[in-house]
């Protein structure tokens, strides 16, 4: 591969994106397709031969053999089944290649082997793939050859989501249809469509490939559920922004690359806080295009690293002591005539518009905080959300000084008459320049940050897909929306009549604005006072998915229905059970074969020798000997008590009927039974020969990279 690159005639090059469709489209269906794509049009079902001619043609020049409907299951990862171009050869054996209008909207892959909480069983297996026209269709490039992805929307028999993209894109219809009304309010009339765009920051650890294989906990569980901390972690700092090493410079080389391929617009790459671990971020785009592209990183960066030697691991929490891997998810709102909803402007105070929607969102996220924490829930999320590491769990948003300042005004004397500046940074160094410094500062440990221009959800985990988060920000913000622009349409006095709205709305939801520090006692006994939830597990967020509020709220906006909420409630019960099952039996595994006889081993060892020597010498001193042969057995035998107690718990619990009993039984039992295994099995790494330990150390992994 040539070291110069150009990234303009690479970017999109796998990608049947506008250029593409110009290209290969004839003109009335080319502005018929875009009028869907870019104005929410009805797609027009006649068109659908000619796109699917060219977009075969498009990828068979650039050497496909197959298409597939790529789609986001409930598992959380993508699923796609290929198929040939190739149709019946004609009357001299050669082979035909076809791609149909028909093909290209509707796949029909097996609904019940997906997880669906009871909407599909195996009887009623037929689920469908729906194109969604408006992610753009791409090439994908492995070791199977060039397929062409064409990303659908999952649906089954009956009309009920099985997916993550068809309620986001129910989402996005709703906060447009709302904000497009808030906009009219203020006399826009030129915008005709409202989409949430998003940027999600994307951290990751990458560790060598033939110690990972030597982990069995890494294989299933994709976390280490062993493992002692070296003598050094992150607490000097020096690996965030540090210097990227060769190997890992090399791979993410090949990633830019493979993604500016594939339309991913990565930007910003760099080393995270804990040794191994790094970041990487892309510009902003679409809500819906965004998560596709999160998806698509995801997996070229697991491709990528094994090309490279090396495994990537999302996990939340790969490694127990230093810090663990998350996702940004920046969000705000943007109109088709480029107005950002969520942009101050210079003197946020006189800029009505921008204050009524900031009233709407503290409104919204005041109401439903529990579901956007649910939003950010699962298994491994849990190991760090409330450290020094993450967000709390308690959900609050911070504005900064010049906001709050102005909010405080407006609540205070019903007036707000100024906004603070930012003023300049001096150095104090003549070569330097002064810098405008910004209003206000930023706080890494809000869980809800307003960031200038857009809001920053930061609690989401690593290896979530961030469709989750987005399809409750849309909804909760279109609610609030609504029932603005349902008052505010009937007032005689439009702007008194916003004006004390929005002193009313900043009045009544204050207490979820929060700019201290998030990671302090303090602040969870100041959210108690408040009233804010302190959801501290996956398990206890889950339930609030069907709340009479939170199903009002999504079927009012015909998001969810109720059947599809509870049925995501049963599949994250499922999985959580699921997830922590096979922790606690790879634990079991790994005790039971590894490091208990390991241990056995070297206490035999130590045992022969303290006899070697005393034979040899009966009047030297074993003392030493005697007292790691006494420590080594003694966390032998607390291995031995917590495995016993270990598998009598995990037998227990995975015997209970699935559902919330069962998760709450494995979060309240296992998860302490495994804790228990845990501590003796990592104080024994501290005294067992290294040479005899079973498997790579922290040291090992994190380090030699």
């Amino acid at each position: 591969m040539s070291d110069v690159i150009n990234v303009t005639d690479i970017f999109g090059k796998n990608v049947f994106n506008d250029a593409a469709m110009r290209e290969y489209l004839p003109k009335n269906v080319y502005r018929k397709l875009k009028k869907t794509i870019e104005d929410g049009a009805e797609l027009d079902s006649s068109i659908a031969d000619v796109v699917a001619h060219a977009m075969k043609e498009w990828a068979i020049e650039r050497g496909a053999t197959h298409y597939s409907h790529w789609f986001q299951p409930l598992t959380g990862i993508t699923a796609e089944k290929h198929d040939s171009f190739i149709s019946a050869p004609d009357s001299n054996g050669r082979a035909i290649m076809e791609f149909s209008g028909k093909e290209l909207i509707k796949g029909e892959p097996d609904a019940s082997s997906f997880p669906s909480g009871g909407l599909r069983a195996t009887f009623e297996a037929r689920g469908y793939t729906m194109w969604d026209c408006t992610s753009p269709a791409f090439l994908k490039e492995d070791a199977i050859g060039v397929t062409l992805c064409i990303p659908t929307a999952f649906c089954s028999y009956k009309g009920e989501a099985l997916d993550k993209k068809t309620p986001l894109l129910r989402s996005m219809q709703a906060v447009d249809e709302q904000a497009l009304r808030i906009l009219r309010l203020f006399g826009n009339t030129t915008a005709k469509r409202v989409v949430p765009s998003v940027g999600p920051e994307q951290e990751y650890f990458l560790v060598d490939r033939e110690k990972y294989l030597q982990r069995k906990d890494l294989i299933y569980a994709g976390r280490t559920l062993f493992g002692a901390m070296p003598p050094k972690g992150q607490e000097m700092d020096d690996h965030y922004f540090g210097t990227i090493r060769e190997r890992i410079g090399s791979f993410m080389h090949e990633l830019n690359i493979e993604l500016w391929k594939l339309g991913v617009s990565a930007k910003t790459q760099h080393n995270e806080v804990a040794p191994a671990q790094h970041e990487l971020a892309p510009i902003y785009t679409e809500a819906n295009v965004a998560v596709d592209h999160n998806q698509m990183t995801m997996e070229t960066l697991k491709k990528v690293a094994e090309r490279h030697g090396l495994t990537c691991l999302l996990h939340e929490k790969p490694f127990k002591g230093v810090n663990g891997s998350g996702k940004h998810d920046n969000w705000s709102l943007i109109a088709d005539d480029g107005i950002n909803l969520l942009n101050p402007g210079d003197t946020p105070h006189e800029n009505v518009q921008f204050l009524l929607v900031l009233a709407c969102i503290l409104k919204a996220v005041d109401i439903h905080g529990d579901l956007l924490r649910e939003s950010a829930a699962n298994p491994g999320n849990d190991h760090r959300l409330g450290a020094q590491e993450a967000p709390p769990a308690i959900v609050s948003v911070f504005l900064g000084e010049q906001l709050e300042d102005v909010i405080d005004q407006l609540c205070s004397t019903g007036e707000a008459t100024h906004s603070l500046k930012g003023g300049t940074l001096r150095t104090g160094i003549k070569t330097l320049p002064d810098l405008y410094k910004d209003a206000t500062d930023r706080n890494r440990t809000s869980p809800f940050a307003f960031t200038g221009n857009k809001f920053e959800f930061r609690m989401l985990g690593s290896s979530d897909s961030v469709a989750s988060p987005n399809i409750v920000l849309n909804t909760i913000v279109a609610e609030a929306f609504k029932e603005a622009a349902d008052e505010l349409e009937k007032a005689e006095d439009f702007d008194m009549a916003v004006h004390d709205m929005i002193k009313k709305l900043f009045t009544e939801h204050r207490r979820i604005i929060f700019n201290g520090n998030g990671y302090s006692q303090a602040w969870v006994e100041e959210a108690e006072r408040r009233g804010l939830p302190n959801i501290k597990c996956a398990v206890d967020a889950i339930e609030t998915l069907v709340t009479d509020k939170a199903v009002k709220l999504f079927e009012t906006f015909h998001v969810f229905t109720r059947a599809e909420l509870e049925s995501r409630v049963e599949v994250e019960y499922e999985a959580y059970a699921k997830t922590i099952n096979i922790e606690a039996k790879t634990m079991l595994d790994m005790a039971g074969k590894q490091i208990i006889p390991v241990a056995v081993r070297y206490a035999t060892r130590l045992a022969q020798s303290i006899k070697d020597v005393r034979e040899a010498c009966p009047e030297a001193d074993v003392s030493a000997q005697t007292e790691l042969l006494l420590e080594t057995s003694s966390q032998l035998g607390k291995m031995k008590k917590a495995l016993a107690e270990l598998q009598e718990i995990t037998d227990r619990c995975a015997a209970m009927e699935s559902g919330k009993n069962q998760a709450k039984a494995y979060y309240s039992q296992v998860v302490p039974a495994m804790d228990r295994l845990r501590e003796p099995a990592d104080r024994l790494e501290m005294v067992v020969d290294k040479e005899l330990w079973p498997f790579p150390s922290y040291g090992d992994l994190i380090f030699e990279v």
